[in-house]
Formats: structure tokens, sequence, C-alpha cells
């Protein structure tokens, strides 16, 4: 471990391969490059102290160097801890940025680097998951009288967010970033989808084809990791307990069933759904021999690993495939049952990345020119703003669009002329 005043990191050597992989998702993410140079000349965060815990990626580091460039003093902690990229998290040290996390961390070294940004004093936060904020609002609640607001980035975050409010414990104005058609309907559709099989790939090289996969929740991430799933040849069963998203998954063509059903006959299984204890014990003795099990939802607990810990014998297989052997059969668990994405990968690719941080980017600025004029909730995104995300993305992409005439917007804007 390589450790300083303001950071605690696995190896500060392999700082020059993650500039590089921080080069790589800059080249991948032009809409992040426009934001960092308005904000080079604008100056939104100057005198500020945002503090993230997310994900230690390439892409996240080109995040954090664009609020830098706003004029903000930066610190960030992981949000998983299978998720950081070692390489960047020396890089972005060796950028000033005070860093705390490693790939393989405890859970005591989880919430000490979390209190190590905390440390800094933040007057923003961007959170993936809100363990951030939670710890703000439960333990160093003296920081809630200078605290802006924050950013939320992921669907479990929102969830605890919105429980929070509804408590009446949420103290600060809370911008639900996953929620903004650039991310939920781009990132957790396109990106988890993509990535879910790249980790399940990495960590087990199964084949997909002809094997019956079940997805636990049809969701954003659901949808995507079906859609890859069925791309690869696979039969898909989609577990639910929304009606209406049993109802799309079925015109969409997948088998629906309950989740005791498709244990029966399911081949590999998938979790996104934000819910803890998907799969359970009554699901792993239903599963048969060679049942391979993922999670990428945020927490480890949408599968019970805690029981199959306590409950049946373990094997390490390879650096990110455990085997359990229950009542003489054995199953497969990927990357510890955490996100399985970015423990046995590389995480979404940085070109989906971009609209998500881009919205991370901009809802910060969002919350400091509008600070002390919101209210404390879980708020969305204008949708202006969001709009503007799509723009620039397109801008990027080379990718021209028609204008409505004035005839056209004056159509749209009446009632009086009909058949």
């Amino acid at each position: 471990m390589d450790k300083g005043e303001n950071y605690e990191i696995k190896d500060l050597s392999l700082a020059e391969q993650g500039m590089k992989n921080i080069e790589l998702a800059e080249k991948r993410m032009g809409i992040m490059s426009l934001i960092k140079g308005r904000f080079e000349r604008e100056k939104p965060f100057e005198g500020i102290t945002i503090g993230l815990a997310l994900h230690i990626t390439k892409e996240t580091a080109v995040l954090v160097k664009t609020l830098k460039a706003g004029g903000a003093k930066v610190s960030i902690a992981s949000c998983n801890p299978l998720s950081t990229q070692d390489d960047v998290a020396a890089a972005l040290v060796k950028e000033g940025i005070s860093v705390y996390g490693y790939k393989g961390e405890n859970n005591e070294e989880y919430y000490r680097y979390i209190e190590g940004v905390l440390n800094q004093k933040p007057d923003l936060t961007i959170d993936d998951g809100g363990d951030l904020v939670t710890a703000i609002h439960t333990k160093r609640k003296e920081l809630l009288e200078d605290t802006i607001g924050g950013c939320e980035e992921t669907t479990t975050g929102v969830i605890r967010l919105r429980a929070m409010e509804k408590d009446g414990i949420l103290k600060c104005p809370m911008i639900a970033v996953n929620d903004n058609k650039t991310k939920h309907l781009l990132d957790n559709y396109y990106g988890t989808g993509q990535s879910t099989i790249d980790g399940i790939l990495r960590a087990s090289n199964i084949l997909f084809a002809g094997k019956i996969v079940v997805v636990g929740g049809y969701g954003d991430c659901g949808k995507g990791v079906a859609l890859r799933a069925e791309g690869l040849g696979s039969n898909v069963i989609i577990t639910e307990i929304d009606h209406f998203r049993a109802l799309r998954a079925t015109l969409d063509g997948y088998r629906v069933m309950p989740m005791k059903e498709a244990a029966k006959i399911g081949e590999v299984f998938i979790t996104v759904t934000g819910d803890k204890h998907v799969l359970s014990s009554e699901h792993f003795k239903l599963m048969k021999d060679g049942a391979v099990l993922a999670n990428s939802g945020h927490f480890d607990n949408e599968i019970d690993v805690k029981w199959l810990d306590e409950n049946a014998q373990k094997r390490k297989m390879r650096p990110f495939l455990d085997e359990y052997e229950i009542d003489g059969k054995k199953i497969y668990l990927c990357a510890e049952g955490r996100l399985v994405n970015l423990g046995a990968a590389e995480g979404h690719p940085s070109e989906v990345m971009a609209t998500s941080f881009a919205g991370q980017s901009l809802a910060a600025e969002y919350l400091v020119k509008n600070k002390g004029k919101l209210p404390s909730k879980v708020l969305d995104l204008p949708e202006e703003i969001d709009n503007e995300i799509a723009r620039l993305q397109l801008k990027e992409m080379g990718v021209e669009i028609d204008v409505l005439t004035d005839e056209q917007k004056k159509y749209l804007g009446s009632w009086q002329e009909g058949t």
C-alpha cells in the first residue's frame, strides 16, 4: 500500500499506465472535453470542495479532471470494494487529487476511505450508491450546515435517497442524475448490458449460446442484459415483481416466471434489481449442478452470499470465480456477488459513460448556481439540461437532426386546427 497525507492507494508506480488509460477514455468521451473547456473558462467551482464516492475508473477520472478544471478541490473514495482500477487511482494522485481506495479493500477500509473524503469537508457530494451522503446524515451531521447538495449516480442510491426523504431525514437537495434520460436510458441499458456480459465472460469463460439465462429484474439494466444475452444466443427468462415490467418482458418475447420456477431450469443467473436476496437459499437448493451466478446491482446482497459462505463448501477456482458445493452439486459465483461488470471487468465503455458524467458535471454546476434556493428533496435535473447533454453528444458524434419550421412550432402549440 502507498499512503500519503491525502491518499491511500495500492501502488503509485502504476501511475504511468493509469494516465494512458485515462487518455484513451478522454479520447472516447468528447462531450466531457467540451464541458471541461467551458469549465476552465468560467470556473463555476472556484472555492468549492467536491467529495466523490464513485468507482475509481478511467471514466471517473475524466469526470474528476473536469471538475478540477472548473476550479474545484476534489477528493474521491471508492464506492465498491472491487471496482477500483489501481493504475487510475495512482494517476489521479499524481494529478494532485485526494484518492482513497484499491481493488480488494476490506469493509473497514471501505468506510475509512469514505471518512477520508468527508474529512476534506466537501461542499458538494457525488455518490454512486448513496454511502457518502448517508454517512454525512448519520455520522458527520456537522457537515450538513455547509453542504450545498449532492448528485446520485445509480438506481440503488436514488432508492435510498427517496427513502431518506420519505422518513424526513434528508437535509440537503439531491439531484437524481440516474433519472436523466441521458443516464438511465443509455448508461443503464447499453452500458450495463455489455459490461455485465463482459464481466461474466472474464470470470468464467462460459459459452452463452444455448444457455438458459435468468435475468432478475426488467428495469433499464435488466433490459440491456437480456438483450445482450439474447444476442449471444441465450434463451432468456425474466423474473419480476412489477406487473407492467413483466408484461413488457413478455411482449418483448421473453419467458416470465417466478424465480423459484426459473431456479430449476436456469444455467446462468444475473441479478439487476436494487433489492436484496433476489437469489436466496431456497433458490440455490433448486439450481442445477454447474449454475453460474452474477450480480450487476450496486450492493452485494442481491445474491445471499452470506448464506453461501456459512452453509456451503467454498473453493476459489479463478481470480473472480468461486465454487460453492451444496448437497453434492456445485454452483459458481462471479466477483464475490459484487458488481460483476466492475469486479471482474472494467465497467461500462467510455462512450456510454460520457453522457452519464456530463450529467454529473452539469448537475454539480446547477447546484452551485442555485445554492440556497432548492428544497431538501430528491430532484430531477431540469429537462433543458438533460436535452443539452443529448445535443452535445450528437454534435460529438457528427449527427444532425431536423429543426421545426415556424409553422410547425405554431401548429404544435395550438389546438384550433383539426381534421
